[in-house]
C-alpha cells in the first residue's frame, strides 16, 4: 500500500510545544535512579487505550531536555530559531517527554521503556508515583522491555540504593547494545555534548543496568518478545536500537523509539539528532519505518514527544508531517 503524498503548504503542521523550559541546559546523567513523587492535583500523567484486546497505558516518566541544536544537529541556526519561534518554542531549550508504556498482554504487564529515573536531570523518574496513581506498584510489573540502552530509557532499572526498581520483572534489552554500552567502554565521542556529559552519561548507563545484569535477556532485532509484541530493526541512534510494533488482530501501534526526539525538529523538518551514532544509518531506519507507519496508516508512539505522545505521521512531498491524535475520554 502506497501513502499520498501531501502537499506541505496544504496542512498544517504540529505546533504542539513540548512544556515549558523547566531545565536549565543538559540534563545530568549521575546514574542513579530514583522514586521521585508526582505533582499531587497535577495535570494528567497516564493515558489509557487499546490496541484490539491489548490494554495500553502511556505512563509518564516525567521530561528531560537540552539545548534544540543537539536535537537537531544539522539544522542551519536561523532556520532553527524560526522554525522554534513558529511552534511558540523556547530557542534555548527542548524539552522531551519521558513516555513509557504499559501493555497488559494476557494479564500479563509488559513496560515498554524503564525511563530516566533522574539519570538525566531531576525531572525524571515519575513512573512510580504514576504507577502508584493506578493502583499499581513496580513489583506488579512482568516484563520490562528497553528499545535501547540510552540512561533515559533504562535509568529506572536501578533504585537509589542500588536495588532492582522493578523486583520481579524480566529485563530485555538489545544484545548490540549491551555489548557496546555495558561490556565495552564505549566511544561517546559521536555525541555533541561535553566531554564530561559524556563521561557521567557511559557511567550512568552501566550503573542504571548492574542490578539486572545477572538474568538479563538479551535480544536480536526481530524477535518477539511476547505475543502481540514484535521488535523491528531500527539501529543507527545505538547499535542496537529496535521500534516496537504492538499488534492485536488487525490493531496495530508503532513505537518508534529515538527515530525521532521532538515532531517539530526531527518529523515536520527533517534535521538530524546528533545523538545518533550512526546519522546515515540511523536516517536510513527512520526514513523505512516512517514510510511504513505512514503507507499502513499505523498509530505511532513517540518516546519523547508531547505527552501521551499519539498520533499519525504523513508522507508530504518534502519529507513528513507529525498528525497528534485527538484525546479520547
Amino acid at each position: 500500500m502506497t501513502a499520498p503524498t501531501l502537499n506541505r503548504r496544504k496542512i498544517m503542521l504540529s505546533a504542539v510545544a513540548g512544556g515549558s523550559a523547566l531545565l536549565t541546559g543538559l540534563g545530568r546523567p549521575d546514574g542513579a535512579g530514583a522514586q521521585t513523587q508526582a505533582t499531587t492535583g497535577g495535570n494528567a500523567a497516564s493515558y489509557r487505550f487499546r490496541v484490539g484486546e491489548i490494554g495500553a497505558t502511556v505512563v509518564s516518566d516525567g521530561i528531560i531536555g537540552g539545548p534544540p541544536k543537539v536535537y537537531a544537529s544539522d539544522a542551519p541556526e536561523a532556520e532553527l530559531q524560526e522554525v522554534l519561534k513558529r511552534a511558540f518554542l523556547p530557542s534555548d531549550h527542548l524539552t522531551l517527554n519521558l513516555n513509557t508504556l504499559l501493555l497488559d498482554i494476557g494479564g500479563k504487564r509488559v513496560l515498554l521503556e524503564a525511563g530516566a529515573g533522574q539519570t538525566m536531570g531531576p525531572n525524571g523518574g515519575r513512573i512510580f508515583a504514576n504507577l502508584a496513581a493506578l493502583g499499581l506498584s513496580a513489583g506488579d510489573i512482568d516484563t520490562v522491555v528497553v528499545s535501547h540502552t540510552h540512561p533515559d530509557h533504562v535509568g529506572n532499572l536501578r533504585t537509589a540504593d542500588g536495588e532492582r526498581a522493578f523486583p520481579r520483572a524480566t529485563i530485555f534489552a538489545p544484545k548490540a547494545d549491551w555489548d557496546f554500552f555495558v561490556r565495552n567502554d564505549p566511544d561517546l565521542s559521536y555525541m555533541p555534548v561535553p566531554e564530561d556529559f559524556r563521561r557521567r552519561f557511559g557511567a550512568a548507563i552501566k550503573r542504571s543496568v548492574e542490578p539486572v545484569a545477572q538474568g538479563i535477556e538479551l535480544y536480536e532485532a526481530g524477535a518477539e518478545i511476547v505475543p502481540g509484541l514484535t521488535t523491528i530493526a531500527a539501529s543507527g541512534h545505538t547499535p542496537g536500537m529496535v521500534s516496537f510494533l504492538v499488534h492485536s488482530g488487525t490493531d496495530q501501534l508503532l513505537l518508534t523509539a529515538d527515530l525521532a526526539y521532538h515532531p517539530v525538529v526531527n518529523i515536520d523538518r527533517p534535521w538530524r539528532p546528533g545523538p545518533d551514532r550512526d546519522k546515515d544509518a540511523a536516517l536510513s531506519a527512520r526514513r523505512r519505518i516512517f514510510d511504513r507507519a505512514a503507507a499502513d496508516r499505523i498509530p505511532v508512539l513517540g518516546f519523547h514527544y508531547p505527552f501521551p505522545g499519539l498520533g499519525h505521521l504523513l508522507k508530504t512531498d518534502t519529507g513528513y508531517a507529525w498528525v497528534p491524535a485527538g484525546w479520547q475520554f
